[in-house]
């Protein structure tokens, strides 16, 4: 069975149009539209152009490389990668529970993470589609053209998220690709110089924080008929949760409630993962479509992230936010509040429990003092979870007795959304684009779907071993000398001298 508008029943003859590259998202993806002779849309998909294969290259590395390694997936959030992956090998080492001042220390990197990730989405490439408009002129709709027309809102922007990078400065060493955590511990702890330059900024970082909160609400609330309607559709939703049922975004159990907003699963150990998720390979992506084994892949689908995670708690463990956070949920009626563009509004939520989670954190002693590491009896795997600011971030390793890794599986946030993505494009392309003549701006309301979801690109594709590949050599003067193909299946054809004899292999 495949999803509407996924495939077109007879694409011959009909026409393509391609969003090529969609931009202000990490990492680098397309949507390729099929129209009739009429306009209407026949199929519609988000297309991953690029694979990585982190997978693999980590197989055969010392484990303690592993940490430091996978940042490099991605320069918007290797924070999470860095933290995942020490999470994970904690577990092989035998130290669980890491010391509290390791913990203090990780959990202020990674709330500092989430504040300067959420503060860049929001303010650099989400708000000048929401500010002007989404057929608003190409030439202002960036974070020039906001600090041109907001220059206050602009400021708060690039102020709380060099904030949250200097926090990770602090902890990690470094703003990007730090080394701060590693497995059984960190390397360093906090000074109280270091401590108190970051509590004297918080007042105004909270204030900037709220301030957001009420930008992203008072944009609902002027244009409820477009923030509720745009690409909205019913889905299931996945997170970690505390295990009293709070948000954590450090650490916790899996929870799922299902479109309806009642709880599906709780409580499944994050070592258990696999028991509750599985992935499936298509054929037109490189990233996968992660669902819920007991689903299927038709029902089995959900969203991760923000919007998910704010609706997934029970509360939000800190006074600002979980106000904020009833006052959201309040907006559903009742029913879970399922808008693409809500995702802005949760994510300004989460921004601001990020504020006061680290003001909690700067008052632990843990920070200053205390046990760097922690060991225990040597296990051979170890699975970490940690919730991304895009989403669910899973790491799963093997590693032998000569402590090199020999097996590794990475199921990002942004692959976790995959199928909401799709379908936020096939709802926006059904909505606003079906049967009329597109427009440069008719096309950015497609962009403006997939952006809601903070999608971190060159972080998902890793289909590595199962992917299609169509590699063509061309002559000087443009003859193709040969062509291979690769199917997802694994089947493999090639084409010679542009000639129509064409051999298996």
């Amino acid at each position: 069975m495949s999803f509407a508008l996924e495939t077109a029943a007879h694409p011959e003859g009909l026409r393509r149009v391609a969003i090529d590259p969609v931009s202000r998202v990490e990492g680098h993806g397309k949507v390729t539209l099929l129209l009739d002779e009429h306009n209407h849309v026949q199929q519609a998909r988000l297309h991953i152009v690029e694979f990585r294969g982190f997978e693999k290259f980590i197989e055969g590395r010392p484990y303690w490389e592993v940490p430091v390694m996978v940042q490099r997936l991605c320069g918007i959030c290797p924070v999470s990668h860095h933290l995942a992956a020490s999470k994970a090998f904690d577990r092989v080492l035998g130290a669980t529970p890491i010391s509290a001042s390791a913990e203090a220390v990780r959990r202020l990197m990674h709330y500092g993470q989430m504040l300067q990730s959420h503060a860049l989405h929001f303010f650099h490439l989400s708000s000048p589609d929401l500010l002007f408009g989404f057929d608003s002129p190409v030439a202002q709709r960036n974070i020039v053209g906001v600090a041109q027309a907001h220059p206050e809102i602009a400021k708060k922007g690039i102020l709380l998220r060099k904030f949250g990078q200097e926090i990770i400065r602090i902890t990690a060493g470094k703003r990007v690709h730090g080394t701060g955590a590693v497995p059984g511990g960190v390397n360093k702890l906090v000074s109280a110089e270091e401590r108190d330059s970051l509590k004297r900024e918080l007042p105004q970082m909270l204030a900037w924080a709220q301030d957001a909160v009420d930008i992203a609400k008072q944009l609902h609330a002027q244009n409820p008929a477009l923030y509720n309607r745009f690409g909205s559709f019913r889905s299931n939703l996945l997170s970690i949760v505390r295990a009293d049922g709070a948000m954590d975004l450090y650490n916790g159990v899996l929870r799922v409630r299902d479109e309806a907003g009642h709880i599906l699963v709780d409580g499944v150990d994050d070592q258990k993962y696999l028991d509750l998720i599985e992935e499936e390979v298509r054929p037109w992506s490189y990233m996968k479509f992660p669902h819920l084994r007991s689903l299927g892949r038709e029902l089995g689908w959900y969203r991760v992230g923000p919007l998910a995670r704010v609706q997934n708690c029970d509360f939000i463990p800190s006074e600002r936010a979980e106000i904020e956070r009833q006052a959201f949920v309040d907006w559903g009626k009742g029913e879970p509040v399922h808008a693409t563009l809500a995702y802005h509004w949760a994510r300004m939520i989460e921004m601001l429990h990020a504020v006061e989670v680290i003001a909690e954190l700067l008052d632990d002693p843990a920070l200053l003092s205390g046990d760097l590491l922690t060991s225990g009896q040597r296990q051979r795997s170890g699975v970490g979870i940690i919730e991304a600011p895009r989403g669910t971030l899973i790491h799963d390793y093997d590693v032998g007795d000569n402590d090199l890794v020999t097996r590794c599986n990475l199921i990002v946030s942004t692959t976790h959304n995959n199928q909401a993505m799709n379908e936020a494009v096939r709802s926006v392309a059904r909505d606003y684009l079906d049967g009329h003549e597109l427009t440069e701006g008719l096309l950015n309301h497609i962009e403006v779907a997939i952006r809601a979801y903070d999608p971190c690109l060159s972080c998902a594709t890793h289909a590595l071993g199962q992917m299609p590949l169509d590699v063509t050599l061309l002559a000087a003067d443009g003859t193709v000398l040969d062509r291979v193909q690769k199917s997802a299946l694994g089947g493999v054809s090639r084409s010679i001298n542009h000639s129509s004899d064409e051999i298996s292999l």
